[in-house]
């Protein structure tokens, strides 16, 4: 005969969790099609995820999109 713990539940990913995820999207959006929109927003993202409690991914969001802001800057 099994026991169950009771009924098996989905944890929810977290808010903090959802911004820094959004944060990596923009960076790579920034990358691909409109730098300065999606960058800035992949920076406010990942720093309102890190803030949240997502802290070492929402500060690596935060700098991915700083990065590729950076680097559009000295293409264009």
């Amino acid at each position: 005969m099994a026991f169950s713990n009771g009924p098996r539940t989905r944890s929810r990913p977290s808010t903090a969790r959802i911004c820094t995820i959004a944060g990596f999207v923009c960076a790579v959006l920034a990358l691909l099609v409109a730098p300065l929109i999606f960058a800035v927003l992949g920076i406010i993202l990942g720093v309102v995820g890190a803030y949240l409690g997502d802290r070492p991914l929402g500060w690596y969001a935060a700098g991915a999109s700083l990065l590729v802001l950076l680097l559009t800057a000295l293409i264009i």
